[in-house]
């Protein structure tokens, strides 16, 4: 009878358990619980916790009190969700409430990171980027700038704290992302009279995967991986990382270049120390990108890499592969305006640009192999900085518009 009751009992408190997660799910999804990935197939636990994203080994949710004992009870193994940043321009790094200056006109529609990769002083309006799909996962877009709107192909929301997925809805109340978006594809606007990006005919896939504050987390940055890659991206820009790797991550980043994609990713700004880099661009599949100044000058604060092969086509974890203009890059602003920042937040959309403007090069070729071959092409093409050879702070050095 003792052994019975005991049973009794014990049903008892997983009934209780269940029944408390349920009532409690939708409280742990407005509050700021800590998301965790739940190693578990259970559609019943899906549902006990309101998952968020599903991958192939578990689904994420956030978790409260009553759902983290559940997980004890049921022997279900969980791992804490990482967060990543986007990358803290210099500004804000010196002082964490400063905001730049923004103005209402470009101080010059060409700005001197534009000039450079096109190697010419002599331009006045830009092409470039026709068709060629490139996925922002950011802080979102400023959806009615003037030189971003008509660029805007796919506008996604991963980052809301209540649904996984907000359809249509990617507005940017930070303006990292606007910033970064305008780099890549600023068109100059319908009136000709505002900034150009690299390529100004690409179509931007806006996948807003980073809160205000610029905190991501990675089972959000996975999922719109993920989205960018069924969505047709070519070119993936990832200005954002971490100081630790994550799973979710990397295995998204490996199904998006085994689909035929080209993942660029930020370096960081954690330099001059060697192996200082952020993942994801510490991962050899993603083009790792440090920055530069006028002259080509490597900023001090660029993070390094541990590059120790010179030969051509060697690349490794821990690699810088390409340098890019990012220091003082004027580009567009939320609120419809300009602003100037500085780090390889800005690098990074050069190069997503510059492969935009490039891939139209290749289209003859299967769509698997663009990604690949246009990767080794800016390699053994990109102008060698100094020091020469494939080294620690500009890797292959900076690849322009051929």
């Amino acid at each position: 009878m003792n052994t019975i009751a005991n049973k009794r009992f014990t049903a008892f408190k997983l009934t209780f358990l269940v029944v408390s997660c349920l009532f409690f799910a939708i409280s742990a999804q407005a509050a700021d619980s800590p998301r965790y990935l739940i190693k578990s197939k259970s559609q019943f636990l899906r549902n006990a916790f309101n998952a968020r994203h599903t991958f192939d080994n578990g689904f994420t949710a956030d978790l409260n009190d009553w759902q983290l004992r559940l997980t004890k009870v049921l022997g279900v193994e969980i791992k804490p969700v990482k967060v990543f940043q986007i990358m803290p321009s210099e500004v804000e790094k010196a002082s964490p409430t400063a905001s730049p200056e923004t103005r209402t006109e470009p101080s010059e529609q060409i700005t001197w990171g534009v000039k450079y990769i096109y190697n010419s002083n002599d331009m006045t309006a830009l092409t470039g980027g026709k068709e060629v799909r490139v996925a922002v996962l950011d802080t979102g877009i400023d959806t009615t700038h003037p030189d971003l709107q008509s660029r805007i192909a796919l506008c996604r929301d991963f980052s809301n704290a209540r649904f996984a997925l907000v359809e249509s809805k990617c507005d940017d109340a930070n303006g990292h992302g606007t910033h970064v978006a305008g780099i890549i594809a600023a068109d100059g606007g319908s009136d000709g009279v505002g900034i150009y990006g690299v390529a100004p005919e690409a179509d931007l896939l806006v996948l807003k995967v980073c809160s205000v504050s610029g905190a991501c987390l990675a089972d959000d940055v996975a999922a719109g991986i993920d989205s960018a890659v069924e969505e047709g991206a070519n070119i993936i820009n990832l200005s954002l990382g971490s100081d630790r790797s994550s799973d979710l991550v990397k295995q998204a980043v490996q199904r998006a270049v085994d689909s035929g994609v080209l993942v660029v990713g930020a370096a960081g700004n954690d330099g001059p120390y060697s192996d200082s880099i952020d993942y994801p661009a510490t991962d050899k599949n993603v083009i790792s990108v440090g920055a530069f100044g006028l002259n080509f000058e490597m900023a001090e604060w660029s993070s390094r890499g541990l590059n120790k092969k010179t030969k051509p086509e060697v690349r490794e974890d821990h690699d810088i592969e390409f340098a890019a203009p990012g220091v003082n890059i004027e580009s567009t602003w939320k609120g419809g305006g300009y602003a100037v920042l500085s780090g390889t937040s800005m690098a990074a959309p050069f190069i997503s640009g510059l492969a935009a403007k490039e891939w139209e090069k290749y289209i003859l070729l299967d769509p698997k192999d663009i990604a690949k071959n246009l990767r080794s092409d800016l390699d053994k093409n990109a102008l060698d900085l100094a020091p020469l050879g494939d080294d620690d702070a500009s890797g292959f050095g900076f690849p322009r518009v051929k």
